[in-house]
């Protein structure tokens, strides 16, 4: 049997940084759900849909593929054969695959193709649902979350590394917006399962929160 590992939690909670670095020391394989939505956002900003045409998007759903494959332990996000890693991370993409997400045609496709790569695959998830909807059954569940403020700063403090010129209050206004958008929504809204352990890593580092995690797998 295959070995799933779901890590659930709000816009920010570093839930990605974590389950990378868990999945390179226990050896599984790291599925960016979040990367997979914002492919699809990508998508569908090309086709200059707009993010509450739920009819249009709903329509477009069966002629996009998003996979994941890895090179060199690197993952590359692939939409209709097209290697998107690089254009996904957008402000912009974000706040469409947060809104985008709410529609249960964009959701059966994904979790479909995550569920499949989940029955012969040692993985780790994260995302806002993997623990209650994609992976109900996962051998370990954790709940990851951090403080608003502490969430702001660390997205802040990461475009101010690119470069750029944020404005936290502005973040900190998107992260509470998304925050609402994903606990609130009718299809898969974000929750802790009842099964899963909370991790609250505002006050924990990295490293601390990866090996509680990696205990939690033993």
């Amino acid at each position: 049997m295959a070995m799933n590992v779901a890590i659930d939690g709000p816009a920010g909670a570093g839930k990605s940084t974590i389950a990378k670095a868990v999945a390179a020391k226990k050896g599984y394989v790291y599925v960016d759900t979040g990367a997979m939505y914002r492919a699809m956002a990508l998508y569908f900003l090309r086709a200059g849909i707009a993010s509450d045409d739920e009819k249009s998007i709903s329509e477009k759903v069966d002629e996009i593929v998003v996979s994941i494959k890895y090179e060199d332990g690197a993952q590359h996000v692939i939409l209709n054969g097209e290697d998107v890693t690089g254009l996904i991370r957008t402000e912009e993409v974000g706040n469409m695959a947060s809104a985008t997400s709410v529609y249960s045609a964009v959701r059966t496709k994904l979790v479909a193709l995550q569920q499949e790569l989940a029955k012969t695959t040692d993985v780790i998830m994260d995302g806002r649902d993997i623990g209650t909807v994609v992976l109900p059954n996962a051998d370990v569940k954790v709940f990851l979350t951090a403080s608003v403020e502490c969430r702001a700063k660390r997205r802040f403090d990461e475009l101010k590394d690119k470069g750029a010129n944020p404005d936290f209050d502005q973040i900190a206004k998107d992260i509470e917006e998304r925050d609402y958008r994903d606990s609130h929504r009718e299809i898969s809204p974000l929750k802790q399962a009842d099964d899963a352990v909370l991790v609250d890593s505002s006050d924990m580092t990295i490293d601390e929160v990866v090996a509680a995690i990696i205990d939690l797998c033993k």
